[in-house]
């Protein structure tokens, strides 16, 4: 007898009519247990839809969802609808007390019947997620970062099985977001939580998860872990969502030196190299863009537009003219 996958669709679609049809097409897709998989994908592809049709906010028009070999319910069928053994957390914290302390709001997703590990548990979860000292804090007071991290903290003190986040930290200060990212990945392995997050940041994903899943106009386009698709993704659409890339013709991928089969090369900013030593440079440093310990330098040659990563932070200018060197690149 087969194993029963932990978390899967089967054939699910959700369609919304109008002019540019909109949702998700007979798609399906497992989702393993003990993992961080992240949906990602353009606007509009589906990505939130799917997440809600896993949860069991939405019932599929066509297809079915099922939880370890079970059927999920929809909300026509649920009196509160989402699946008991999980929670979703977006970008909005509405559901937040504002004006009780960061401990009430945390303890009060758990029944009073034992005060004692309603305590030892709140304790716990603030820990996880750094929050202890803020315990006392008003949410009211909280920056959006510090709001977020309190609702994540409410989600999982119940212990669900699988949590959700749908774009979870786009109201989170980049200094926060990575300390948070840490958390959730080191809780994830501490309890064996699985989370399924959407997101459209891929710095974001290839840090945070352990698989991809990327959609296309309601259809998964591919999957993989994040290592794998930025390396060798299969199309020009998954290379030009996880990295800032070069995308050039077969022309003007000719005028850069590289010769080309296909219609499209795609060369990432870190595969191009500034030569120190040649007998002409002719390619315009346009704009210097300084990122903390590197540089983008966006060059120009011939109507070409080039975005190349430069570790030696104040060797260029604009207006210096340099010559270039590419030493790897995808064709489309």
């Amino acid at each position: 007898m087969s194993e029963i996958p932990f978390l899967q669709a089967v054939a699910v679609s959700k369609i919304y009519p109008g002019k540019q049809q909109a949702g998700v097409k007979k798609t399906g897709l497992i989702i393993e247990p003990g993992k961080i998989t992240a949906i990602i994908g353009e606007s509009g592809s589906g990505k939130s839809t799917l997440l809600r049709l896993l949860y069991g906010l939405l019932s599929p028009d066509e297809g079915t969802v099922y939880f370890k070999g079970e059927r999920i319910w929809g909300p026509e069928e649920k009196l509160i609808p989402g699946h008991d053994a999980m929670k979703m957390v977006t970008q909005h914290t509405d559901d937040l007390n504002l004006f009780a302390k960061v401990w009430d709001n945390v303890a009060a997703m758990l029944p009073a019947t034992d005060l004692k590990a309603k305590q030892e548990k709140t304790e716990r979860v603030l820990k996880q997620l750094n929050m202890f000292a803020m315990a006392d804090k008003r949410v009211a007071d909280l920056s959006g970062g510090e709001k977020q991290r309190v609702a994540i903290a409410r989600a999982i003190i119940t212990h669900p099985q699988v949590l959700l986040l749908d774009e979870p930290f786009n109201q989170v200060d980049t200094s926060f977001r990575e300390g948070l990212q840490h958390d959730i990945r080191q809780i994830v392995k501490e309890i064996g939580l699985t989370v399924i997050m959407v997101s459209h940041d891929p710095a974001e994903v290839l840090s945070m998860a352990d698989e991809l899943i990327v959609l296309n106009k309601g259809e998964i386009v591919e999957h993989g872990t994040p290592k794998s698709l930025y390396k060798h993704p299969k199309f020009l659409y998954t290379a030009q969502l996880l990295s800032n890339c070069n995308v050039l013709t077969a022309h003007e991928a000719h005028l850069c030196g590289i010769e080309i089969s296909k219609e499209y090369a795609v060369i990432y900013p870190e595969q191009i190299k500034i030569k120190l030593i040649a007998a002409v440079k002719n390619w315009v440093v346009k704009q210097v863009l300084f990122k903390g310990f590197y540089e983008d330098l966006i060059l120009e040659h011939g109507g070409i537009i080039l975005r190349v990563l430069s570790e030696e932070t104040g060797k260029y200018v604009e207006g210096d003219f340099v010559a270039v060197r590419v030493e790897k690149y995808l064709e489309y």
